[in-house]
């Protein structure tokens, strides 16, 4: 006899969070959504998600919970101010997919586990477009059984990799971040350097596809670059955000790392200027204020 799917509870469903539920939806999976404000839930009644009025009422049936919000502090809300995780079902699994602190993982991992409820934190990367279209790198921290157990419902979502005990996902995308904010950087420098010595960025990315300095970044976001379109995909305040973690977990393990911190004043500057909620492959433009070039081109 076939086991029904879990019934899941989707809380965010902001840029990242609604493309996730119409994959698990797609996937045949009966889900609840809630998000703080409505209307982002709303539009996915249409797709056959059930909408909720508030986060405790939504995963008051859940096997499973996914979060998606923008931080800790967020996460924190949800959960214990707002009372959802004394709705949640003992026996069942929160998964949170929002990039929060490694420590403050942990210690919701142990807050739910006095309430019978596992945590598996599991960030996510990939942006908008391995949301859409499945192909999200999942890093999963927590018990290995559950993490197992858990694994077919993240299969529509994308690549799971079960990196160590809870708070481990976190620390791992953390680094993920460093690479992908170190990785613009580049790209944007080297797309300011090619312009000023007078060769063109769009073939030059051509000229370097399938080399050594190959790489999503230079596929997606590099061509972000060349057609200035910055439009809204991860947020600079949000990259910002994962850096100041990435400091914080340096300081206390007492490390050096130069580049980031390079990258981290660059982003510092940019989202100080106004430009939180710009697209993170828009670092360009804070390297072209600083050298007052652009990449402006006539295009036939």
């Amino acid at each position: 006899m076939t086991q029904p799917l879990p019934n899941i509870a989707f809380l965010g469903t902001g840029l990242m969070g609604a493309p996730m539920v119409r994959r698990l939806l797609g996937a045949g999976y009966p889900v609840t959504v809630w998000n703080r404000a409505a209307e982002k839930a709303r539009a996915l009644v249409a797709a056959g998600a059930e909408q909720a009025g508030s986060p405790a009422e939504a995963v008051a049936k859940a096997d499973i919970t996914f979060t998606m919000l923008s931080d800790g502090a967020a996460v924190a809300d949800v959960l214990f101010a707002q009372g959802t995780a004394e709705a949640l079902r003992p026996g069942s699994v929160l998964i949170d997919t929002s990039s929060i602190a490694p420590d403050v993982a942990r210690d919701h991992a142990a807050r739910l586990e006095e309430l019978g409820v596992t945590q598996i934190d599991c960030p996510v990367s990939g942006g908008t477009a391995g949301a859409e279209s499945g192909t999200l790198a999942l890093m999963a921290g927590g018990p290995k059984e559950t993490i197992a157990r858990i694994a077919p419902v993240l299969e529509p979502l994308g690549r799971m990799t079960h990196v160590g005990p809870a708070g481990a996902g976190q620390v791992c995308k953390l680094a993920n971040q460093q690479i992908v904010a170190i990785t613009i950087g580049a790209v944007a420098e080297a797309m300011v350097l090619v312009r000023a010595g007078g060769a063109d960025p769009a073939r030059f990315r051509d000229a370097i596809r399938g080399g050594f300095a190959e790489s999503r970044i230079l596929e997606l976001h590099g061509a972000r670059m060349i057609a200035r379109d910055f439009t809204l995909g991860g947020p600079s305040r949000l990259q910002l955000k994962d850096l100041r973690g990435v400091e914080t977990l340096a300081n206390a393990n007492h490390l050096e790392l130069p580049l980031t911190d390079t990258v981290r004043a660059a982003y510092e500057a940019f989202v100080a200027a106004g430009n939180g909620d710009v697209d993170h492959s828009g670092l360009l433009l804070h390297l072209e204020t600083l050298n007052s070039v652009s990449l402006l081109e006539e295009r036939s």
